[in-house]
């Protein structure tokens, strides 16, 4: 089992208590940094990733680690569903998502809620869909995780992931360790008061257990159907499951 990467190192806390003060650390730079971090290139990723529940046409979605709910409104937007339930550990990054929903007045389709993605606090088989872009490396204990996001799925329902992957090729492989080890964190530190934070990011990027091997933990937790299919010279990885 590969060590646990922690956002900081020197302080004591699970991680998990750890990337909720990191998140309400840097909650009020994360969009801006985010965009500029992945040169705009997240927004095309969180489409195609949302597009995988196109014809599964979800009425409730459940978006885990929602964040400042920037994924959940794209959702919205080219779903309809009814209604989508955003659940994260950060209260700082759930104070802007809401700031967002009361904005665009959207108060009766989004409802965001404090919670951790790993008991979460919902009944079995109670969405048609649950969305988790960028978060499911912040897991403390992925498998626990994603066996939870299974629990909450109804029969049949669909669980799709985005997260960021370890390109494979040269040389997109060097230029994004490069970019990742030295920009980002240079970037961070800039802009954001926690430049731990963006270092934690390559790092937990890299004990990521991406491609196959996260597949093959939605198959040991009873996913059906697995897939995973690389973006952008494997920068990048949606993965899908049926419950």
């Amino acid at each position: 089992m590969s060590k646990t990467v922690t956002p900081y190192h020197n302080q004591q806390g699970t991680k998990k208590e750890q990337v909720a003060d990191m998140f309400n650390n840097i909650s009020k730079t994360y969009d801006f940094l985010n965009h500029f971090l992945s040169l705009g290139i997240d927004i095309i990723w969180r489409k195609k990733a949302i597009n995988e529940l196109k014809k599964d046409q979800p009425k409730l979605i459940l978006d885990v680690a929602t964040g400042t709910g920037d994924f959940a409104f794209e959702a919205l937007s080219i779903l309809k569903p009814e209604k989508i339930i955003g659940v994260d550990i950060s209260q700082g990054m759930l104070n802007i998502a809401q700031q967002k929903i009361d904005k665009r007045t959207l108060a009766g389709k989004f409802e965001v809620k404090l919670g951790d993605s790993e008991k979460l606090p919902f009944d079995a088989d109670a969405f048609d869909a649950v969305t988790v872009a960028y978060g499911v490396r912040n897991f403390e204990n992925l498998e626990t995780g994603l066996a939870d996001i299974r629990r909450v799925l109804k029969p049949g329902g669909k669980a799709v992931v985005l997260e960021f992957s370890k390109p494979r090729a040269f040389p997109v492989k060097q230029l994004y360790n490069f970019y990742f080890n030295y920009i980002t964190p240079g970037i961070g530190k800039l802009f954001s008061k926690d430049a731990r934070a963006y270092s934690y990011l390559p790092e937990s990027v890299a004990a990521f257990p991406d491609g196959a091997a996260f597949t093959s933990l939605m198959d040991k937790v009873g996913f059906k159907h697995t897939k995973h299919r690389p973006l952008a010279f494997g920068i990048c990885s949606i993965y899908t499951g049926i419950k």
